[in-house]
């Protein structure tokens, strides 16, 4: 049987922002590797001075592209950059890329955004929400457009528990339209003092902006044939375009590349909350099949829908995953394939109440980092553990949000989608959340991070070295461990003794 979403994309010219990222280059590499697109257009800002032809040669060279480029030599020709900058005004195009969009897209994926939680409420307010609105207004000119998805997340309404696959204007303390003319009314320091207020009960800039840019959707692109996909926490590749693909270290990935490197020991979550978690391969998948199905919705609807259609993607009810499962398996994977890397051994804590993770914070952080900074300002060195301390408890403090709460979603939308799919799409565009064996991903999770975070290949060799470091500081690491015990032990005695 033929595959229709391999189909619709043929020949298409399509638009995306957000492709230098982590999911934006998958987008690309799935595009290139399975369908015969026409031109791929990337928005891409110059960069600290860098050209955005210089730009694209180190992004034509990222390893994700390497099997692609195994099959189809020259396919990165097909992708064009477009100079522009979701922070600026207009995007930052010209009028002559503007037109050009205007006369050649027929599909729009918006993912540019800053994922940066603790970004000042200005600058996220700029490039997730003001954006949006200006993207929506360039659809609107495209005369040959035929699907628009934007790329939300499925925290974009976290303070309901059960999220269900519909807009919560509610959960907003204003308008994005009031907040969006606070910023043009009032100076970058005034709104980023204002942000408590605005926030109300959303923990972070980054989950308030990207709800006020849903609300944007809503109510200004109900002409447009468009859908919003709200991801869950991205991790590495399940399988395509090879197992463990990651380049970045946000959310999860962070915490567990400190951990496997022995910095990180306490990691607070709620082990029976559900993580939330989903596979890159499996997001790009979704993204290419809503843009399908919004395509031929939309043709076969007379008048356009009330509401965008919505797609929540999450582990299933069927098929859920907690952070014990994941602390146990990241607990399991360090044992066998433990890095080179690693500066003590490695070990977590997950305290369960707030007393005891500031006691093991204190423990197993503070102390250490004194003793090692102590010993290196000793030997004439420059002490470093203080300032990468201060950023793993950043780290922590920013995800701590979303490793308490238990959240569910509604997932009709997308179930619906995957019914509407021929079995060869099913196979060629995956993302049934059911059919995770979460144990094995896992495991290729944690494989990926040793690889192409730690760069650290699984050879022979590379395992025997780290498993003897590791043997290493496991005796070290109980020897510390039976001389803390011993102090107060000795000092409890001598008290008794004594008195």
């Amino acid at each position: 049987m033929d595959s229709n979403i391999t189909e619709f994309y043929k020949n298409k010219t399509i638009f995306l922002t957000g492709g230098s990222g982590f999911l934006g280059k998958l987008i690309i590499e799935k595009l290139l590797r399975t369908t015969e697109v026409e031109r791929i257009y990337m928005l891409i800002r110059p960069k600290r001075g860098e050209q955005i032809q210089s730009r694209m040669a180190a992004f034509r060279s990222n390893f994700m592209f390497t099997e692609l480029l195994k099959l189809k030599a020259n396919s990165l020709e097909k992708v064009m950059p477009i100079a522009g900058d979701c922070a600026l005004p207009d995007l930052g195009l010209s009028e002559a890329d503007r037109q050009l969009l205007t006369e050649e897209v027929q599909v729009v994926v918006h993912g540019a955004a800053t994922v940066n939680f603790v970004e000042p409420l200005s600058s996220a307010l700029s490039i997730n929400t003001r954006a949006t609105r200006l993207l929506v207004q360039l659809a609107k000119q495209m005369g040959r457009l035929e699907a628009y998805v934007h790329v939300s997340t499925a925290f974009s309404n976290c303070p309901v528990e059960h999220i269900r696959e519909c807009f919560y204007p509610e959960l907003l303390s204003c308008t994005a339209d009031k907040a969006l003319a606070l910023q043009d009314q009032l100076s970058a320091e005034l709104i980023d003092k204002m942000t408590p207020a605005l926030l109300g009960k959303f923990p972070n800039t980054y989950t308030y902006t990207k709800a006020l840019a849903e609300q944007v959707v809503q109510r200004e692109a109900a002409d447009l044939p468009i859908c919003i996909f709200r991801p869950g926490m991205i991790l590495p590749s399940y399988k395509e375009p090879v197992k463990g693909c990651i380049d970045n270290l946000y959310g999860p990935i962070a915490i567990s590349y400190s951990c496997i490197a022995g910095v990180v020991r306490v990691m607070p979550i709620r082990k029976e909350s559900r993580t939330n978690v989903v596979p890159v391969d499996f997001c790009v998948n979704l993204v290419l099949s809503c843009a399908w199905q919004t395509a031929v919705a939309a043709a076969q609807r007379p008048t356009p829908a009330p509401d965008p259609t919505i797609y929540n993607f999450a582990p299933t009810a069927q098929n859920p995953i907690t952070w014990g499962q994941y602390r146990e398996q990241l607990y399991k994977y360090k044992d066998i394939y433990p890095v080179n890397q690693m500066i003590w051994f490695p070990f977590i804590t997950a305290p369960t109440s707030w007393w005891s993770l500031k006691l093991f914070v204190v423990i197993y952080h503070h102390l250490p980092c004194f003793l090692i900074d102590m010993s290196l300002r000793l030997r004439g060195q420059k002490p470093r553990m203080k300032r990468i301390y201060s950023k793993v408890h950043e780290g922590i403090k920013i995800l701590s949000p979303f490793t308490f709460p238990n959240w569910t979603f509604e997932m009709d939308n997308s179930d619906r989608l995957l019914q509407c799919m021929s079995p060869e799409d099913r196979l060629k565009y995956e993302f049934d959340m059911n059919g995770i064996d979460w144990m094995h991903y896992l495991d290729i999770v944690f494989m990926g991070v040793r690889v192409y975070l730690f760069k650290e290949e699984l050879t022979e060799e590379s395992l025997q070295s780290a498993k003897k470091l590791y043997k290493r500081f496991f005796i070290l690491n109980y020897l510390v461990h039976f001389i803390a015990c011993c102090i107060p032990a000795a000092l409890l005695w001598w008290v008794y003794v004594k008195f």
